[in-house]
Protein backbone atom coordinates (compact mmCIF):
# COMPACT_ATOMS: atom_id res chain seq x y z
CA UNK A 1 0.00 0.00 0.00
CA UNK A 2 1.61 3.33 -1.13
CA UNK A 3 0.14 6.54 0.34
CA UNK A 4 0.67 10.00 -1.55
CA UNK A 5 -0.25 13.15 0.37
CA UNK A 6 -2.22 16.19 -0.99
CA UNK A 7 -3.90 19.28 0.39
CA UNK A 8 -6.93 21.64 -0.85
CA UNK A 9 -7.94 24.47 1.44
CA UNK A 10 -7.83 22.59 5.67
CA UNK A 11 -8.17 19.37 3.64
CA UNK A 12 -5.89 16.08 3.37
CA UNK A 13 -6.20 14.25 0.70
CA UNK A 14 -4.09 10.78 0.68
CA UNK A 15 -4.40 9.16 -2.90
CA UNK A 16 -4.11 5.05 -2.12
CA UNK A 17 -2.26 3.01 -4.61
CA UNK A 18 -2.47 -0.91 -4.33
CA UNK A 19 -4.32 -3.31 -2.05
CA UNK A 20 -5.61 -2.85 2.06
CA UNK A 21 -4.29 -5.93 3.31
CA UNK A 22 -2.14 -7.60 5.76
CA UNK A 23 0.84 -4.80 4.54
CA UNK A 24 -2.08 -1.60 5.15
CA UNK A 25 -0.54 -0.98 8.03
CA UNK A 26 0.89 2.61 6.04
CA UNK A 27 -2.31 3.33 5.94
CA UNK A 28 -3.22 3.25 9.59
CA UNK A 29 0.01 5.12 9.83
CA UNK A 30 -0.64 7.96 7.96
CA UNK A 31 -3.91 8.79 9.22
CA UNK A 32 -2.30 8.45 12.21
CA UNK A 33 0.39 11.24 11.60
CA UNK A 34 -2.21 13.64 9.90
CA UNK A 35 -3.98 13.33 13.11
CA UNK A 36 -0.75 14.17 15.30
CA UNK A 37 -0.22 17.38 12.85
CA UNK A 38 -3.95 18.94 13.67
CA UNK A 39 -5.91 18.10 10.18
CA UNK A 40 -9.20 17.28 11.26
CA UNK A 41 -10.51 16.97 7.54
CA UNK A 42 -9.17 13.40 5.71
CA UNK A 43 -9.96 12.37 2.15
CA UNK A 44 -9.07 8.89 0.87
CA UNK A 45 -8.90 8.61 -2.66
CA UNK A 46 -9.50 5.07 -3.98
CA UNK A 47 -9.10 5.03 -7.58
CA UNK A 48 -6.06 3.10 -7.65
CA UNK A 49 -7.01 0.67 -5.01
CA UNK A 50 -7.00 -2.33 -6.57
CA UNK A 51 -8.15 -4.76 -4.00
CA UNK A 52 -9.41 -5.05 0.15
CA UNK A 53 -9.82 -8.08 1.70
CA UNK A 54 -10.90 -8.95 5.53
CA UNK A 55 -7.23 -7.69 7.32
CA UNK A 56 -7.88 -4.58 4.59
CA UNK A 57 -11.37 -3.74 6.20
CA UNK A 58 -9.89 -4.02 9.94
CA UNK A 59 -7.30 -1.88 9.17
CA UNK A 60 -9.71 0.79 7.61
CA UNK A 61 -11.81 0.27 11.05
CA UNK A 62 -8.73 0.77 13.21
CA UNK A 63 -7.94 3.95 11.37
CA UNK A 64 -11.64 5.29 11.52
CA UNK A 65 -11.49 4.73 15.04
CA UNK A 66 -8.76 6.55 15.14
CA UNK A 67 -10.42 9.45 13.36
CA UNK A 68 -13.25 9.32 15.41
CA UNK A 69 -11.28 9.29 18.79
CA UNK A 70 -9.54 12.78 17.86
CA UNK A 71 -13.00 14.38 16.86
CA UNK A 72 -11.65 14.26 12.86
CA UNK A 73 -13.83 13.66 10.28
CA UNK A 74 -12.85 10.88 7.32
CA UNK A 75 -14.66 10.06 3.96
CA UNK A 76 -13.86 8.09 0.99
CA UNK A 77 -14.25 8.97 -2.90
CA UNK A 78 -14.00 7.63 -6.24
CA UNK A 79 -13.95 3.89 -4.86
CA UNK A 80 -14.54 1.41 -7.65
CA UNK A 81 -17.74 -0.57 -7.85
CA UNK A 82 -16.41 -4.06 -6.96
CA UNK A 83 -14.98 -2.56 -3.54
CA UNK A 84 -18.08 -0.36 -2.78
CA UNK A 85 -20.54 -3.69 -2.70
CA UNK A 86 -17.57 -4.93 -0.35
CA UNK A 87 -18.38 -1.84 1.79
CA UNK A 88 -21.93 -2.22 1.45
CA UNK A 89 -21.54 -6.02 2.55
CA UNK A 90 -19.17 -4.90 5.15
CA UNK A 91 -21.25 -1.84 6.46
CA UNK A 92 -18.56 0.58 5.95
CA UNK A 93 -21.28 2.66 3.39
CA UNK A 94 -23.44 3.42 7.00
CA UNK A 95 -19.96 4.69 9.06
CA UNK A 96 -17.87 6.24 6.54
CA UNK A 97 -18.98 8.97 4.04
CA UNK A 98 -18.04 8.21 0.32
CA UNK A 99 -19.02 10.38 -2.04
CA UNK A 100 -18.27 9.68 -6.26
CA UNK A 101 -16.32 12.82 -7.14
CA UNK A 102 -13.54 14.96 -5.52
CA UNK A 103 -15.52 18.04 -6.02
CA UNK A 104 -18.56 16.62 -3.86
CA UNK A 105 -16.05 15.11 -1.19
CA UNK A 106 -14.68 18.99 -0.44
CA UNK A 107 -17.78 20.44 -0.53
CA UNK A 108 -19.46 17.95 1.86
CA UNK A 109 -16.24 18.17 4.40
CA UNK A 110 -17.30 22.49 4.12
CA UNK A 111 -20.89 21.69 5.31
CA UNK A 112 -19.89 19.34 7.80
CA UNK A 113 -17.44 22.63 9.14
CA UNK A 114 -20.84 24.83 8.67
CA UNK A 115 -22.95 22.67 10.88
CA UNK A 116 -20.46 21.70 13.14
CA UNK A 117 -20.00 26.10 13.79
CA UNK A 118 -24.46 26.57 14.09
CA UNK A 119 -24.19 23.40 16.60
CA UNK A 120 -21.33 25.58 18.70
CA UNK A 121 -23.19 29.08 18.06
CA UNK A 122 -26.63 27.51 19.77
CA UNK A 123 -24.72 25.68 22.88
CA UNK A 124 -23.36 29.63 23.18
CA UNK A 125 -27.13 31.31 22.99
CA UNK A 126 -26.41 33.10 26.37
CA UNK A 127 -25.57 36.06 24.22
CA UNK A 128 -28.79 38.23 23.78
CA UNK A 129 -30.04 38.77 20.59
CA UNK A 130 -31.28 42.41 19.30
CA UNK A 131 -33.94 43.01 16.42
CA UNK A 132 -32.65 46.03 14.67
CA UNK A 133 -32.75 47.09 11.70
CA UNK A 134 -29.44 49.08 10.82
CA UNK A 135 -27.64 49.50 7.77
CA UNK A 136 -24.11 47.86 7.16
CA UNK A 137 -21.29 47.86 4.87
CA UNK A 138 -20.78 44.22 3.41
CA UNK A 139 -17.95 42.82 0.98
CA UNK A 140 -15.78 39.88 0.27
CA UNK A 141 -12.88 39.39 2.67
CA UNK A 142 -10.68 37.65 -0.09
CA UNK A 143 -11.75 40.34 -3.29
CA UNK A 144 -9.30 42.93 -3.16
CA UNK A 145 -11.14 46.30 -4.86
CA UNK A 146 -13.65 48.74 -3.22
CA UNK A 147 -17.03 47.53 -3.93
CA UNK A 148 -19.09 47.84 -0.70
CA UNK A 149 -22.56 46.50 -0.25
CA UNK A 150 -24.90 48.62 1.14
CA UNK A 151 -27.07 46.08 3.56
CA UNK A 152 -29.43 45.94 6.60
CA UNK A 153 -28.61 44.20 9.95
CA UNK A 154 -32.25 43.23 11.49
CA UNK A 155 -30.62 40.65 14.19
CA UNK A 156 -27.44 41.27 16.04
CA UNK A 157 -25.58 39.80 18.75
CA UNK A 158 -22.30 39.44 20.21
CA UNK A 159 -21.62 36.47 18.21
CA UNK A 160 -23.03 37.26 14.38
CA UNK A 161 -25.85 38.59 12.41
CA UNK A 162 -28.66 38.46 10.43
CA UNK A 163 -28.22 40.66 7.09
CA UNK A 164 -30.63 41.23 4.80
CA UNK A 165 -30.84 42.64 1.08
CA UNK A 166 -27.71 40.32 0.02
CA UNK A 167 -27.52 37.32 -2.21
CA UNK A 168 -23.96 37.93 -3.73
CA UNK A 169 -23.03 35.34 -1.24
CA UNK A 170 -22.61 31.72 -0.68
CA UNK A 171 -22.44 29.26 2.49
CA UNK A 172 -18.96 29.51 3.72
CA UNK A 173 -17.82 32.35 2.50
CA UNK A 174 -15.41 35.16 4.08
CA UNK A 175 -16.98 38.34 4.50
CA UNK A 176 -16.04 42.16 6.24
CA UNK A 177 -18.72 43.45 8.10
CA UNK A 178 -18.68 47.25 9.16
CA UNK A 179 -21.23 48.11 11.39
CA UNK A 180 -21.70 51.92 13.00
CA UNK A 181 -22.46 51.04 16.37
CA UNK A 182 -22.03 54.75 17.77
CA UNK A 183 -21.86 58.33 16.27
CA UNK A 184 -17.40 57.20 16.67
CA UNK A 185 -17.18 54.02 16.57
CA UNK A 186 -17.19 51.67 13.61
CA UNK A 187 -16.58 47.72 14.37
CA UNK A 188 -14.82 46.59 11.42
CA UNK A 189 -15.68 42.70 11.44
CA UNK A 190 -14.24 39.47 10.23
CA UNK A 191 -17.63 36.99 9.49
CA UNK A 192 -18.32 33.71 7.55
CA UNK A 193 -21.72 32.94 6.07
CA UNK A 194 -23.23 29.94 7.93
CA UNK A 195 -26.41 29.73 6.98
CA UNK A 196 -28.52 31.20 3.89
CA UNK A 197 -32.51 32.04 4.09
CA UNK A 198 -34.80 29.88 1.74
CA UNK A 199 -36.88 32.14 -0.46
CA UNK A 200 -39.68 29.42 -0.19
CA UNK A 201 -39.75 28.91 3.45
CA UNK A 202 -38.47 32.55 4.71
CA UNK A 203 -39.21 34.59 1.82
CA UNK A 204 -39.83 37.47 4.37
CA UNK A 205 -36.22 37.90 5.05
CA UNK A 206 -35.31 37.03 1.89
CA UNK A 207 -32.68 37.31 0.30
CA UNK A 208 -30.55 37.15 3.28
CA UNK A 209 -28.07 35.36 5.25
CA UNK A 210 -26.97 34.64 9.24
CA UNK A 211 -22.89 35.52 9.31
CA UNK A 212 -20.90 34.40 12.35
CA UNK A 213 -18.29 36.98 13.70
CA UNK A 214 -14.48 35.30 13.17
CA UNK A 215 -12.13 35.92 15.46
CA UNK A 216 -13.99 38.88 17.19
CA UNK A 217 -11.64 40.26 19.85
CA UNK A 218 -12.69 40.72 23.54
CA UNK A 219 -13.06 44.39 23.03
CA UNK A 220 -15.01 44.54 20.39
CA UNK A 221 -17.38 42.00 21.57
CA UNK A 222 -17.58 44.04 24.39
CA UNK A 223 -18.44 46.83 22.49
CA UNK A 224 -21.14 44.85 20.53
CA UNK A 225 -22.86 43.20 23.82
CA UNK A 226 -22.81 46.96 25.14
CA UNK A 227 -24.44 48.29 22.52
CA UNK A 228 -27.20 45.36 22.35
CA UNK A 229 -28.11 46.16 26.11
CA UNK A 230 -28.63 49.80 25.70
CA UNK A 231 -30.68 48.91 22.76
CA UNK A 232 -32.41 45.84 24.49
CA UNK A 233 -32.81 48.30 27.33
CA UNK A 234 -34.23 51.16 25.44
CA UNK A 235 -37.24 48.84 24.49
CA UNK A 236 -38.08 47.28 27.45
CA UNK A 237 -38.79 50.63 28.57
CA UNK A 238 -40.60 51.52 25.79
CA UNK A 239 -43.15 48.54 26.07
Amino acid sequence: MDVRFRKKDRIVILDLVGSFDENCASFIESIGRCLKDGYQDLLCNFEEVTGVDYMGISGIVIAYKEVVNNHARMKFVNVPVHLMNLFVISGLDKTIDILPTEELALNAFKEDRNIEHIKKLKLRRRFKRLPIDIKVELKDKFVDNHSCFKVSVINLSALGCYIYGCNKFKLGDSVLVNINIDKDIILALDAKVVWIADKEVQNLIHPGMGVAFDNISNSDQQKLISFIEKNLANIASKD
